[in-house]
């Protein structure tokens, strides 16, 4: 089996009509958390109409925002609705927090699925609803960091547990070059785990790539 050591690589894409404030904070603590746990971390404040192609080097798509007036905010939903996000988030796993002031049951219920309707193919690794005194709570955003790590190593154990690479695929992937190699063995993978392949032939990873270059 290829190499699988690579550390999870994740990006947390955010939304905030403040510049420097609690939710900037927030993520700025978010990041070091997961840096901590050996993670590679970026971030990127969402705009509706960006471009978001960089998101397919990213193992991992952490997404969140504030809570406006019972919406959450725009620019993060736009971003999901009007620009190619979803295009480039497609079989990404993903972990959903928002910050909101409304208790933590009506949050789930009314905030979260706004989010993810636009996510119904992708795994989501954690969700959580943090009301404004606990993003400053350490453990909060410890128990948060460890869900999303926890469940993200544990699907990949159990990714790795039930495919099994051809040696004519394990030759072509080693002819790439080790800069893209683990993003192919990546996107592969997923690929053959939605189709419900078991092993990963030549053919397997030219359908996955074919997949990946239709978007």
């Amino acid at each position: 089996m290829p190499n699988s050591s690579q550390p999870m690589k994740a990006i947390i894409l955010y939304d905030t009509r403040s510049v420097g404030g609690s939710t900037d904070r927030f993520i700025d603590s978010l990041g070091r958390k997961l840096a901590e746990t050996g993670a590679y971390v970026e971030k990127a404040k969402c705009k509706a109409t960006a471009d978001y192609s960089f998101i397919q080097d990213f193992d991992v798509v952490i997404m969140g925002a504030p809570v406006y007036y019972l919406l959450v905010s725009s620019e993060l939903l736009g971003a999901l609705i009007q620009s190619n996000l979803k295009k480039y988030i497609k079989r990404k796993k993903i972990a959903l927090f928002l910050t909101c002031g409304s208790p933590e049951p009506m949050a789930t219920l009314m905030y979260l699925p706004q989010m993810k309707i636009h996510l119904m193919r992708n795994k989501i690794l954690a969700e959580k609803v943090f009301a404004p005194h606990q993003l400053t709570d350490d453990h909060a955003l410890s128990e948060f960091v460890d869900e999303i790590t926890s469940n993200y190593d544990d699907s990949l154990t159990s990714r790795h547990a039930s495919l099994h690479w051809s040696d004519e695929a394990l030759e072509m992937l080693d002819m790439i070059p080790p800069f893209f190699q683990n993003r192919i063995r990546t996107i592969t993978e997923e690929y053959a785990e939605e189709m419900g392949y078991t092993t990963i032939t030549l053919e397997v990873v030219e359908e996955a790539k074919g997949e990946m270059e239709r978007g």
